[in-house]
C-alpha cells in the first residue's frame, strides 16, 4: 500500500502549486499519487539525483513548464547550480541547440528568482588544440579504444567529418567539462536517449558505456523507473528490454 500522505508531503515540498490543472483535479490527484506515492518512494536514488534525471527528461521532451518546476525543486534540495546547468548543456549533442537554448532561458529565469549570480563559473577544460584528443580519450574510456579507432578508420571519406565531430564536439566540448563526473554524464545520456525514443542502437551503446564506467544495471533500472511518468510505458519498456539485452538478463 503506497503512502499517500507522504506523496502529498513530497508534492507540497517540491512544487510551486500552480493553476495549470485547476480544472482537472481528479487527473492531478492521480498523477500526484502515482509520481510521489509510487515512483518517488521506489528504490534508493537520492532526491538530488532524481531531480537531475527529471531536469534532463523535461529538457529532452521540451516540456518547459514542468522543467521549471523541477529546477526549482532541485535548487530547494541544494543541487549545485553548476550541476543543473551541466546536465542541460550535456543534452546539446543529443537533442540539438534549439531545445537546449529554450531550456536555458527557463533555467536562468528560475536561478535569478533564487538570486543565484549568473553567469556561473566556467567549467571549460579544452581548447582548439586539445578538444579532439580529449574527446577521443573519453570515447575510448567508455566504448573501448579499438571500437572508436575502427569507427574513425572505417568511415567512408564523405562521413569522416561526422566521426571527427563526435570526438571533438559531443565528447570534446561537453564530456570534458567539469561539474559532473563521467558516470553522471553517461547516466544522463542514457536518460536522453531513452526519452527520445527511436534511438535503440545508440541506447544499446550507451547502456554498455554506463556499465563500463561503473553504473550498475540496478541504477539504470531505477533511473528509467524515475523517468516512466514523463516518457510513457512504450519507451520505458523499450529501454528495459535493451538493459536486459546488454546485461544478458
Amino acid at each position: 500500500m503506497r503512502n499517500l500522505q507522504q506523496a502529498k508531503t513530497l508534492y507540497d515540498e517540491f512544487n510551486d502549486l500552480d493553476d495549470i490543472l485547476k480544472d482537472d483535479i481528479e487527473y492531478k490527484t492521480i498523477m500526484m499519487n502515482y509520481i510521489y506515492g509510487d515512483i518517488y518512494q521506489h528504490g534508493n536514488l537520492s532526491q538530488q539525483l532524481r531531480e537531475l534525471i527529471l531536469i534532463v527528461v523535461n529538457t529532452t521532451n521540451h516540456t518547459l513548464t514542468v522543467l521549471s518546476r523541477h529546477v526549482k525543486a532541485a535548487i530547494k534540495m541544494n543541487v549545485p547550480p553548476i550541476q543543473i546547468k551541466e546536465v542541460i548543456y550535456q543534452c546539446t549533442p543529443y537533442i540539438g541547440f534549439g531545445k537546449v537554448e529554450e531550456a536555458l532561458e527557463v533555467v536562468n529565469k528560475v536561478m535569478k528568482e533564487f538570486h543565484i549570480p549568473l553567469p556561473l563559473e566556467s567549467q571549460h577544460t579544452v581548447n582548439e588544440e586539445t578538444r579532439f584528443q580529449a574527446g577521443f580519450t573519453i570515447q575510448c574510456t567508455a566504448f573501448g579504444k579499438e571500437h572508436i579507432q575502427s569507427g574513425h578508420a572505417m568511415a567512408p571519406e564523405e562521413l569522416k567529418h561526422i566521426q571527427n565531430y563526435l570526438s571533438e564536439h559531443c565528447f570534446g566540448d561537453f564530456y570534458t567539462r567539469n561539474g559532473l563526473d563521467l558516470k553522471i554524464r553517461e547516466l544522463m545520456t542514457f536518460v536522453m536517449l531513452a526519452t527520445l525514443g527511436g534511438c535503440e542502437n545508440q541506447l544499446r551503446g550507451h547502456v554498455g558505456a554506463n556499465i563500463t564506467v561503473g553504473n550498475s544495471r540496478e541504477l539504470l533500472i531505477e533511473t528509467i523507473t524515475q523517468c516512466q511518468p514523463y516518457i510513457g510505458f512504450p519507451r520505458t519498456l523499450n529501454a528495459l528490454n535493451i538493459i536486459n539485452e546488454v546485461t544478458k538478463k
